[in-house]
């Protein structure tokens, strides 16, 4: 019998990371999330509780990833995954944005991801498969608009550090992904949208995906993943 797999999703109270954790959840996977106010997910009842772990986490917090992955080793023994998903939006230009603004994108959008994946890295090591996703977007792509502007540094930046740590750990068996959606149904997305989600990616579409590249075996590695509901100029 196959070893249960452990899968570490950051901003798992809503939207992505909340849908992420459900399918892998639903396939089995020992799922621990992280969010600011730890609550079991209303769809918990639906799966073997057992293999769920809810942890507090505040991705502004140097020493919560740490905290964090002891934790989900001492529930369920490894860890073989981990979905840094957990962000914010400023909307503002790159002229308009104030240092504080500046700095929250950055200390959220990248040292977040950043301080994750460093604190379960000798952990994914052990299992010469492991796995990182860190959420970006298209805005890390391109720069759609002035209003985005401030933003799209920030996920250009989180897309830098998927590559790095794509390098990092590719001949130990780790492989990362970077995946970046447009328009997005949730909470974040749809104001971005104006307020209409017709037609958008769902949080389930990206859940699906991410689900798929994690699943894919070394030889098959996905190094970004693009996702779009419209016609773009290049995405």
């Amino acid at each position: 019998m196959s070893e249960t797999k452990t899968i570490l999703i950051s901003g798992a109270n809503r939207g992505i990371g909340d849908a992420t954790a459900r399918a892998f959840a639903d396939a089995g996977w020992n799922v621990s999330m992280g969010m600011r106010k730890p609550v079991m997910p209303a769809w918990a009842d639906t799966v073997d509780t057992a293999k769920l772990q809810v942890v507090a986490y505040d991705a502004t917090d140097a020493e919560a990833p740490k905290k964090w992955a002891q934790q989900a080793r001492e529930k369920f023994g490894g860890i073989d995954a981990v979905v840094a998903n957990a962000g914010i939006m400023v909307r503002k230009s790159a002229v308009d944005v104030t240092d504080a603004e500046f700095d929250s994108l950055m200390d959220v959008n990248v040292n977040g991801p950043r301080r994750l994946v460093q604190a379960c890295w000798d952990s994914l090591l052990e299992k010469g498969h492991g796995r990182v996703v860190i959420v970006s977007s298209l805005s890390g792509k391109r720069v759609k608009s002035a209003i985005s502007g401030a933003y799209s540094v920030s996920k250009y930046a989180a897309l830098g550090l998927s590559h790095a740590f794509r390098h990092a750990g590719f001949e130990q068996g780790i492989r990362t992904t970077a995946v970046c959606p447009g328009f997005v149904a949730t909470d974040m997305g749809t104001p971005l949208a104006g307020g209409n989600t017709d037609g958008l990616t769902t949080a389930e579409d990206v859940a699906g995906s991410i689900f798929h590249v994690v699943n894919l075996p070394n030889s098959a590695s996905v190094s970004e993943l693009w996702m779009n509901c419209s016609l773009d100029d290049s995405y």
